[in-house]
């Protein structure tokens, strides 16, 4: 009896700290709002906060009641606690707005750690100031539109349909589309075509990816523990293209070019190898590292979101057939896609956009706060992070329509949002504005123009779309193949 008194008197006496511990942390918190003018919000449990409820929605089909149950609750602005921090989540276009063109005054760049050691120190998302901007000014020229049209579409166009040739009865998507991108960017960065090298380069890349949103510590995580050996089996296979480049061109490790006989290649190592800054190769390898990856998993992931949604919306798919068949049928048999081309698909580009609003590769970006900023009749206090959520403003019935329905007619004579300027963010905004959109947007077009122009399909079998860690599917959208024309050269 005495035994059992006691035990029951320490499991009394431990459910009651815990419950004072919690009260203690709501108190604080609380306490903390008022002082800051904080907007409402819940921390959740302590240490963990909301983090849970965050990763268990986006690993559904449907993430959306976790930001409409705080958003009926606190309004458009509110705080939550997660990945270890205390947050403030905005939902509003004009504080988006605000977050993304005030990097060096209001905010500046704040991603998880194991995105930070995956990418490298010296990749251009964790640049900042006149560095950055030197960088993010010299991506974007190798991917404009006159580059697009006199040198890249060719080699779109081109490996695409090499792609696409090996194709009969059942695909996997997903892993179809990411060959497909990862080579478009190997071909663009270091002028390499597919080989056995790139492929295995490619696989490693997989497993980094995956290293993205997990703890941090190679002891306690596996997934973690794997990327790490990935990347550096990634970098020490971009190390010997970038020293093999350097004897090439004759630049030596200080930046300085020496006259060589051999022909110039112009791509974006070239310019690194040749710029004024005289880049380490550390340097050059995690910039590369960088933009492989933004190449690679967000287009691929675009190209098979939107085979999905066409799938599902079989009016649209007629209407995007249509037009690509009435392109091709003034083309002579293998001829590839030239820029008119390109510039006569107004039905595709309203998939494509309704694809990026409604899939949301990006689904928003962590700052931190290095000044107390003022928002909406609240404070975000200087040091804790911003998350600006672009899926919840493409998803909110106030600027689209139906939003949470795949409508690309929504787009046809530019009425797709009220003011798509604010309200449609798919490649980000401000300083950070993704470099590579116009690759992005031109890689998905022809990429939809050679399927739907040579091939019917269905899904070989159900698949779900899954937010968490990424956009993607959990199956890579299995679809069965069938050429619409079997004696037509692919």
């Amino acid at each position: 009896m005495i035994t059992t008194h006691y035990h029951y008197s320490d499991e009394t006496l431990f459910v009651s700290l815990l419950c004072l511990s919690f009260l203690s942390f709501i108190l604080i918190h609380r306490r903390r709002a008022r002082r800051h003018g904080l907007p409402p919000g819940g921390q959740g449990i302590p240490f963990v906060g909301e983090t849970l409820q965050l990763i268990s929605a986006y690993k559904t089909e449907n993430p959306e009641p976790f930001i409409d149950e705080r958003v009926g609750r606190y309004g458009p602005v509110f705080t939550t606690h997660v990945f270890g921090e205390p947050t403030v989540f905005s939902t509003d276009p004009d504080v988006n707005r605000l977050i993304l063109h005030g990097e060096g005054k209001l905010v500046d760049v704040s991603y998880p750690g194991s995105i930070s050691n995956l990418l490298g120190k010296h990749s251009l998302l964790l640049m900042k100031g006149s560095l950055h901007k030197r960088m993010h000014s010299l991506t974007m020229s190798f991917s404009n539109p006159s580059i697009l049209k006199d040198h890249l579409l060719f080699d779109i166009d081109r490996l695409v349909r090499r792609n696409l040739r090996s194709w009969s009865d059942r695909v996997l998507l997903m892993e179809e589309a990411k060959k497909i991108t990862f080579e478009l960017a190997m071909k663009q960065l270091m002028s390499l075509d597919p080989s056995e090298w790139t492929e295995r380069v490619r696989k490693e890349y997989v497993l980094v990816i995956e290293g993205f949103f997990t703890v941090p510590l190679p002891l306690f995580s596996t997934t973690y523990r794997r990327a790490i050996q990935a990347r550096t089996k990634v970098a020490e296979a971009l190390s010997l293209v970038v020293r093999e480049r350097r004897k090439e061109v004759g630049v030596s490790s200080a930046g300085r070019e020496e006259e060589k006989d051999k022909k110039k290649k112009n791509d974006m190592l070239a310019a690194l190898l040749a710029g004024d800054e005289g880049f380490s190769d550390e340097q050059i390898v995690d910039f590369l590292v960088a933009l492989l990856v933004a190449g690679y998993e967000t287009t691929s992931t675009s190209m098979t979101l939107a085979v999905k949604f066409l799938t599902d919306t079989p009016l649209a798919l007629a209407q995007l057939r249509e037009e690509h068949d009435q392109i091709r049928a003034k083309k002579k048999e293998g001829e590839a896609l030239e820029w008119s081309d390109y510039k006569s698909m107004p039905f595709t580009q309203c998939v494509v956009n309704e694809t990026l609003r409604v899939a949301n590769i990006i689904g928003g970006v962590f700052r931190r706060a290095i000044t107390d900023i003022p928002v909406k009749g609240y404070v975000i206090p200087k040091g804790w992070k911003v998350f600006a959520s672009f899926r919840a403003v493409h998803m909110d019935q106030d600027h689209f329509k139906d939003a949470r329905t795949f409508n690309p007619w929504r787009w046809q004579n530019n009425s797709g949002a009220a003011s798509p300027g604010n309200v449609y963010t798919p490649f980000g905004g401000g300083g950070r504005l993704c470099p590579g959109y116009e690759l992005a947007r031109v890689e998905l077009s022809v990429f939809l123009h050679h399927l739907v122009t040579r091939f019917s399909w269905e899904p070989a079998e159900e698949d779900k779309l899954v937010f968490f860690p990424t956009t993607r599917t959990q199956k890579q959208y299995p679809i069965n193949v069938r050429r619409r024309d079997q004696d037509q050269a692919v």
